[in-house]
């Protein structure tokens, strides 16, 4: 964390019209170089884009040697290819049109590796007849419910899965996905205890399809609170996502991972409408609103600020301090991921000064294809 005073602050903020998402660029890229640091191999590292949903993210990425990457949107798989990245996984199981958008990107860039998530033979059957169109073979990872109860398929139920597929001319199964992120103890060693108990069914189908089947299979494994067990294992992925910005959701939590907040929202006060009363403007469209009132932004410069209330465009607190109209404030998302999904840009922060704007251009569901 870079407690310098007031690093955030922009020595230009009377000319960045707000609500605005700011992007602190020596944060990335040191968010970056942490990340890299903490793997054995950057070849095992494989961050989930979602969070930033930026182009010029993805190269610096790139640019730092990390060549494989996970994504939750074909949007974001396109953008992934245009920057260049050469191994795309899609960890999502394309259903009716994205289908064939996905097959449509596969012939689009031919320069990147595509894959995708499976976790039933319907849908393994419809991406086979899709690829099989172009006499293609996409590889796909079995995706694997360890516990969320989200998506995938219980690993003790993947073997059939498994062998149904291999009769699917159009795919290829090469590896197995697991997302464990319902594992979120505070406690690091309860958090270990919980994810390794979850891992371990993985490794076991592992162990079981290579005996029977003679073939390597890939591991896909974990997000961002599991990150710090999953990277000490051999030869699986890692697919950490937060950490290119952070958020104090996770700052919270996850003490034994540091990285800098790199993302905050800036906002004005704009109305007091009573004594130790004033609204921001920070509605719903500026930051995520899915936690509690008081768990969705916390000010840098305004420990006193207490929210009670929120709407569209307005963001209302009680206050201890007498501010001005006017007044800008500094916030960290609670979670950032949701929160850039609501900004088209982003304004670029170097030395304390915004010096340009970047295009979240993935938050679109569509960019081409």
């Amino acid at each position: 964390m870079d407690d310098s005073n007031e690093w955030y602050r922009l020595n230009n903020e009377a000319d960045v019209d707000s609500p605005a998402l700011l992007i602190y660029v020596d944060h990335v890229r040191e968010n970056i170089r942490s990340v890299i640091a903490t793997m054995d191999d950057i070849r095992r590292l494989r961050p989930h884009i979602k969070t930033h949903k930026s182009p010029q993210v993805c190269t610096m990425m790139i640019d730092a040697g990390i060549t494989k990457f996970k994504c939750a949107t074909i949007a974001e798989a396109e953008m992934l290819a245009a920057a260049g990245a050469r191994d795309i996984l899609l960890a999502y199981q394309p259903i009716g049109p994205k289908v064939k958008r996905l097959a449509e990107l596969v012939q689009e860039y031919p320069a990147s590796s595509f894959s995708s998530l499976i976790d039933n033979l319907e849908s393994a059957s419809n991406l086979s007849s899709e690829f099989l169109k172009s006499n293609a073979a996409l590889p796909v990872y079995i995706d694997l419910n360890v516990g969320m109860n989200r998506t995938g398929i219980l690993p003790g139920a993947a073997l059939p899965l498994f062998e149904a597929c291999l009769m699917l001319r159009g795919i290829t199964i090469v590896g197995l996905h697991a997302y464990d992120g319902h594992i979120r103890d505070v406690d690091y060693n309860e958090r270990k205890k919980r994810c390794d108990e979850a891992f371990a069914d993985v490794e076991k189908l592992q162990r079981e399809l290579t005996t029977k089947f003679n073939r390597k299979i890939a591991i896909v494994v974990g997000g961002t609170p599991t990150f710090s067990i999953h990277n000490k294992r051999k030869d699986v992925d890692c697919s950490p996502g937060t950490f290119i910005y952070w958020d104090k959701g996770y700052d919270q939590i996850l003490s034994e991972q540091q990285y800098q907040f790199a993302a905050l929202v800036m906002a004005r006060v704009i109305s007091k409408p009573a004594p130790k009363i004033i609204c921001l403007d920070l509605g719903h469209k500026a930051i995520a609103s899915e936690n509690p009132l008081n768990q969705r932004v916390y000010f840098l410069n305004g420990a006193d600020l207490e929210p009670i209330g929120h709407s569209e465009e307005h963001m209302v607190f009680s206050c201890q301090k007498d501010y001005k109209i006017g007044d800008v404030f500094y916030g960290v998302p609670h979670h950032i991921c949701p929160t850039v999904a609501l900004h088209d840009q982003a304004a670029v922060v170097e030395k304390q000064k915004v010096t340009d704007y970047w295009h979240n251009i993935s938050r679109n569901r569509k960019i081409t294809i």
